[in-house]
């Protein structure tokens, strides 16, 4: 089950990026970065009040709150990425960064998670997902480069702050602070970055409602994330995220804009092969569920 709600919160990543880039083209990054967070913390700070939690009652330790704020650096590293290598690019940087700090957290068992230990049998899993990556890099420049690997490391960090913060308070507790905290670096971000985008005074609604929901697809996101990270292990909730994200990032591709990636294709099979080999190893190795998580 926690496979299967790792690969649907891929699919969820790609239509949510689909309804933000329509938001970002309507307004600009930094102001959708803000709508985003607004229409995210509205929706679920209504979940928190139908389910009658009080976010505020319970007092963790303060680092667990960051993961909306590292959120929010992820944004801005793919921002400075994009233009100076194609989307594709920063997509597989992206996916290598996270990667390295899944493989990372599951060796040492880095902020508290459970160990996930790496075995030499699975080198051949790991050489065709690195085979995957580089297939879909197409175009080098260092500091693009560079931030989008952190943009990958960002995100694990993120996830992982907001799943332990989950599992001291619940998963719609942690999802709120992450909206909330979000947006609060995301308008000092915007008066930074944003001064050439449109002004308050000047905002109007589209007429493209649906480019409003990337924030309650968000939502969603952070829920299912809450819900897996502390289940399978780091690694292997990057791969099945990006295998989910992937593909329907091709078909979405093909139903907006009518083009298709042959490139993205081949990696995301590469991947998907790697990480079946590893599945089927750890499979082996026990008799309960592969990477030591029970469905």
């Amino acid at each position: 089950m926690y496979y299967f709600l790792s690969l649907l919160t891929g699919i969820l990543i790609s239509v949510m990026v689909a309804f933000n880039g329509g938001l970002t083209t309507q307004y600009g990054v930094y102001s959708a970065t803000i709508i985003v967070h607004i229409a995210g913390l509205i929706f679920i700070a209504f979940l928190v009040f139908i389910n009658r939690e009080r976010v505020f009652a319970k007092k963790c330790s303060w680092f667990l709150y960051l993961g909306g704020a590292i959120g929010v650096l992820t944004t801005v590293f793919n921002n400075m990425a994009f233009g100076s290598i194609s989307v594709s690019a920063i997509l597989a940087l992206g996916l290598f960064g996270q990667s390295v700090a899944g493989l990372l957290m599951d060796q040492y068992g880095l902020f508290n998670m459970p160990k996930h230990p790496f075995s030499k049998r699975k080198i051949l899993g790991l050489f065709l997902i690195i085979c995957g990556i580089v297939s879909m890099i197409n175009n080098f420049e260092i500091l693009a480069v560079v931030v989008s690997f952190i943009a990958g490391v960002t995100i694990v960090i993120s996830r992982t702050l907001n799943a332990k913060l989950a599992t001291l308070t619940s998963v719609r507790v942690s999802a709120f602070y992450n909206y909330l905290i979000g947006l609060g670096i995301s308008i000092p971000v915007f008066l930074i970055f944003g001064h050439n985008e449109i002004a308050l005074t000047e905002f109007t609604f589209s007429s493209n409602i649906y480019i409003y929901l990337g924030g309650i697809l968000g939502v969603g996101v952070v829920l299912l994330s809450n819900i897996v990270v502390v289940k399978i292990s780091s690694f292997y909730l990057t791969l099945l995220i990006f295998i989910g994200q992937v593909f329907s990032g091709i078909l979405i591709d093909v139903i907006i804009t009518h083009h298709f990636s042959a490139r993205i294709l081949i990696g995301g099979i590469l991947v998907s092969i790697g990480l079946c080999v590893n599945l089927m190893l750890d499979k082996r190795d026990m008799p309960g569920e592969p990477g030591q998580a029970n469905a």
